[in-house]
C-alpha cells in the first residue's frame, strides 16, 4: 500500500490511497485495536473483521447520538482498552464522525484512524479531523477537531452500497466542484455514477482529488477561521432541513446548494446560467434540486446553527462555478430570502 503523508497544525496523517482493508494489521497493533462499525458493514464484509476486537452498532443517523457514545465507552472499558490503543472507524460517515469524538474523549484522547465505506465519508467525512454527534435535530451540535493518524482508501468496499449511497457521496463531488475546481465540474457534467461505477480508475483519480481539494482546504485552516467555511456550501440550510426531515445528507446538500446559488443569484450576482447548470447537473446525478419543507420551521432551525454570529449569518456564496466566498448576511434579511426561494 502506497502512503502519502500530509502535515496539519498539531499532526500528520498518512492516506494509504490504494489501500486494501486487509492491510490495517501492518498499520495498528491487531492485539491493541479496536474496530468499530455497523451492522450493515460487519454482515456484508464479516471475514474481514475476523481477529479485530469489534464493536457493531446499529446503522443509520438516528444512532449518532450521546447514548451511542456511552455504550461504545462502555465497552472498550470492559474490552481493556488503555491509552496506547487505537480505534478504527470502518464505515460511512456516521460510524467516522463518531468513532473520531470516542477516540478524542476516551482517556482524554486515543489514537485513532478509518477505513471511510462510502463515497461521503472518502471524500467529506473522513477527512478534516471535524468529529461529532447530534443534539436532536442539531447536527454536530457536539465534538472536536482532532486529527486522525491515518486515513486507509479500499475502493473494494464500495462495492456493497446501494445506488442512493452513491448518489448521496456525490453530493459533497458536486459541492467541491462548485467552491473550488470548475474543471471537474465540466468533468462531472460529462459523465454520470453508471460511468463511475463501472471505471475503476476514473474514480480512483476523482476520489483522490476530492480528498485533495477537502485536505488542501484544511491545512490552510484546520480551526475554520477563514476558507474552510467554503466547505459548508449548501449545508447551512440543508442541516435545517436533514434531520427533520429524515433526508440523506447528501440529499439535504444538493437542496442546500440550490437555495445558496439562488440566494447567490438574488444578492451576489451569481449568473442564472450557472444556476440553471447546477440544477442540471444535480438532476443528472439523481439527487433533488427541490424540496418542499416549512420554511419557517427551517429557518428556526438554522437560528441555532454554529455558524450564526450574534445577528447574522456566515452564509457561502457562489460568484461563479468554481469560486466561491463567506458572505455575512443578517438573520433579518436572511429569513427573507429563504421565504422568497
Amino acid at each position: 500500500m502506497g502512503k502519502q503523508s500530509y502535515k496539519f497544525s498539531s499532526a500528520t496523517v498518512d492516506y494509504y490511497f490504494n489501500g486494501d482493508l486487509t492491510g490495517l494489521k501492518e498499520i495498528v497493533d491487531i492485539n491493541n485495536s479496536f474496530i468499530i462499525t455497523d451492522e450493515h458493514l460487519f454482515h456484508a464484509h464479516t471475514s474481514k473483521f475476523e481477529g479485530w476486537n469489534t464493536i457493531v452498532l446499529k446503522p443509520g443517523e438516528e444512532y449518532k447520538i450521546q447514548a451511542t457514545v456511552d455504550s461504545v465507552i462502555q465497552q472498550l472499558i470492559e474490552m481493556g482498552a488503555d491509552r496506547k490503543s487505537t480505534l478504527i472507524g470502518v464505515g460511512g460517515g456516521v460510524i467516522t464522525d463518531m468513532t473520531g469524538y470516542i477516540a478524542s474523549v476516551y482517556m482524554r484522547g486515543v489514537s485513532f484512524g478509518f477505513v471511510p465505506t462510502s463515497i461521503l465519508a472518502m471524500v467529506d467525512a473522513s477527512i478534516g479531523g471535524k468529529n461529532g454527534i447530534d443534539v436532536g435535530i442539531y447536527k454536530n451540535m457536539v465534538g472536536t477537531i482532532r486529527q486522525p493518524a491515518f486515513l486507509l482508501y479500499d475502493l473494494s468496499l464500495l462495492k456493497s452500497l446501494p445506488l442512493k449511497e452513491w448518489e448521496n457521496g456525490f453530493a459533497e463531488i458536486i459541492k467541491h466542484a462548485c467552491i473550488k475546481d470548475a474543471a471537474m465540474f465540466d468533468e462531472l457534467e460529462q459523465h454520470s455514477i453508471e460511468y463511475y461505477q463501472t471505471n475503476n480508475e476514473a474514480l480512483q483519480q476523482l476520489i483522490q482529488r476530492n480528498c485533495l481539494i477537502k485536505t488542501k482546504v484544511v491545512q490552510e485552516d484546520e480551526f475554520e477561521k477563514a476558507d474552510r467555511k467554503l466547505l459548508n456550501f449548501g449545508h447551512t440550510l440543508g442541516h435545517a432541513i436533514e434531520n427533520e426531515y429524515k433526508l440523506m445528507h447528501g440529499h439535504a446538500v444538493t437542496i442546500g446548494m440550490v437555495a445558496a446559488a439562488k440566494i447567490s443569484e438574488e444578492i451576489n450576482n451569481f449568473y442564472s446560467a450557472d444556476l440553471g447548470r447546477l440544477v442540471k447537473l444535480i438532476d443528472q446525478y439523481n439527487l433533488p434540486s427541490a424540496y418542499v419543507y416549512n420554511k419557517h420551521k427551517a429557518f428556526e432551525t438554522l437560528k441555532k446553527d454554529k455558524k450564526k454570529q450574534q445577528d447574522y449569518m456566515q452564509y457561502v456564496l457562489l460568484n461563479k462555478i468554481g469560486d466561491a466566498k463567506v458572505l455575512n448576511i443578517p438573520m433579518v434579511q436572511l429569513e427573507e430570502l429563504i421565504n422568497n426561494l
